[in-house]
């Protein structure tokens, strides 16, 4: 019978190598960058420029909906407090959840501002910005 594996401690067993584990700044970029991209880019819209996410389809759906997008735009700040940036930023991020909120708070129609402001991807270039001067080797090279 094979020994199990021991598991690490200590912060090498918050990170896997080349994953989106642990809590290094590479690994929480390529997270939110994941969650960006999932709510606000990842459906192409036969026909027209524009690509739609989890965030517009979400406001479709009356009251909840649009709570729920909030909440997983909310994990945005969670890890913008796990990088230490300023509160002046998170609370600016904040603002921009709390707005896409408001707005998806109207049924139906909320969808369509949800289209234009893209709250998730204004916070993801604040904490892009904080990455790029305070963990310079995070950066990536973007291929949009």
């Amino acid at each position: 019978m094979a020994k199990p594996t021991p598991i690490p401690s200590g912060p090498e067993r918050h990170f896997v190598s080349g994953s989106m584990l642990g809590r290094d700044p590479d690994a929480i970029r390529r997270r939110v960058e994941a969650l960006e991209h999932l709510l606000e880019r990842s459906i192409r819209i036969p026909g027209i420029k524009r690509r739609i996410g989890l965030d517009v389809i979400l406001d479709l759906l009356p009251f909840g909906g649009t709570t729920i997008a909030a909440a997983m735009g909310s994990y945005m700040l969670w890890e913008a407090r796990n990088l230490g940036m300023s509160k002046t930023q998170m609370t600016r991020m904040g603002g921009n959840v709390a707005f896409d909120w408001l707005l998806g708070m109207i049924p139906w129609v909320g969808a369509i501002p949800d289209l234009f402001f893209r709250s998730n991807s204004r916070n993801l270039r604040i904490i892009r910005k904080h990455l790029d001067r305070h963990h310079p080797a995070s950066a990536t090279i973007e291929n949009d």
